[in-house]
């Protein structure tokens, strides 16, 4: 794979944005480059969370090492997610939601390495790193930078201007290259990349993804009930989920599961060289299948895709996706200890 086959690779949905696509353009040149990307053990992990970790098979095929940060101690920051006395049951839960996601998106498990932040987050020298960095970043900047990562009502706790400076100072840590997330977190990437040079470290390139959104619209959320499919549902609860999302027909406008077949489907069906296949009856035309997400939208537009059959077809599918992912929970009570 050529430089610009491996840019085009990283640069496919769901991503939104680079900066810098130079950078990565460099980057991709070395020998084995590391990526990272961190989840915070809050709500449960949900199909949002598993398009980026989808994601990770893209840098893995473009030669990059990966790192997923597991960042109990920002989850610990963000107090009104995660109660202490849950938190080392939901970083276990985490960690097995992950591999099982991994197994799922048909990446190599053994090929990315899962740390928790507790394994270095209280080392004297990562400490003196983000306090340097909260020396060049005033404290309006850092609440803006968390506002849209860190849960607060009518004002921030103290805790939440912490989060940004260690989710930046995870980037030389883990000594990432790519920095990789959901949109959500770009002003606290931005904000590492003006600060870091200023205490002696190279600024981090970022890779954004589009954030999908929730079934009903608006933002998909842990802690908004119906507003996601968990990665661990039954496969009954995946397909009412779907079937129930927002989904009008011949209109593209904030179309709910339109985006989730561009955005996690077809990336996942590329990589297994398959077809998404529609079942109808022949009264009704028959089976339908398609390659790309081009030929269905077309198709979705002229009426010939019915949304009920769309949305009959994803579910299943997703369903069958996300089977790695419930067996590693079978017979075992890491979801009681973790969510009870």
């Amino acid at each position: 794979m050529d430089t610009e086959e491996k840019l085009e690779l990283l640069k496919r949905k769901p991503v939104e944005e680079v900066v810098t696509e130079e950078e990565l353009r460099e980057i991709v040149q070395k020998d084995e480059p590391v990526g990272y990307i961190g989840y915070a053990p809050t709500g449960k992990m949900h199909i949002g969370h598993f398009t980026t970790v989808r994601k990770i098979a893209d840098f893995l095929k473009a030669g990059f090492k990966f790192k997923i940060l597991i960042a109990d101690i920002h989850a610990e920051l963000d107090v009104e997610k995660t109660p202490r006395e849950l938190l080392e049951a939901r970083t276990e839960w985490y960690t097995e939601a992950i591999k099982g996601m991994i197994e799922a998106a048909g990446a190599d498990l053994d090929k990315v390495e899962i740390v928790r932040g507790s394994d270095y987050q209280h080392d004297k020298e990562y400490q003196r790193g983000y306090m340097h960095l909260m020396e060049n970043a005033t404290v309006t900047r850092a609440e803006r930078a968390s506002s849209e990562v860190v849960r607060h009502d009518d004002s921030m706790k103290a805790s939440g201007i912490l989060y940004p400076f260690m989710q930046i100072m995870d980037c030389v840590a883990l000594g990432a290259d790519v920095a990789y997330a959901g949109v959500d977190q770009r002003r606290i990437y931005m904000l590492g990349r003006e600060t870091l040079p200023k205490i002696g470290e190279e600024k981090v390139t970022c890779v954004f993804s589009e954030l999908l959104p929730g079934l009903g619209g608006g933002k998909m959320s842990s802690s908004v009930k119906g507003s996601k499919v968990g990665v661990t549902d039954d496969p009954e609860a995946v397909k009412e989920k779907i079937e129930d999302a927002y989904c009008p027909a011949g209109d593209l406008e904030d179309n709910i599961v339109l985006q989730y077949v561009e955005n996690l489907l077809f990336p996942l069906l590329e990589d297994r060289d398959e077809e998404f296949l529609i079942e109808r009856p022949e009264k009704y035309g028959g089976d339908l299948s398609y390659r790309n997400y081009g030929e269905l939208e077309e198709d979705f537009l002229s009426g010939e895709l019915h949304p009920q059959d769309l949305k009959k077809a994803l579910g299943n599918k997703l369903a069958k996706i996300l089977e790695p992912v419930r067996k590693r929970f079978e017979g075992r009570d890491l979801t009681e200890k973790a969510y009870s």
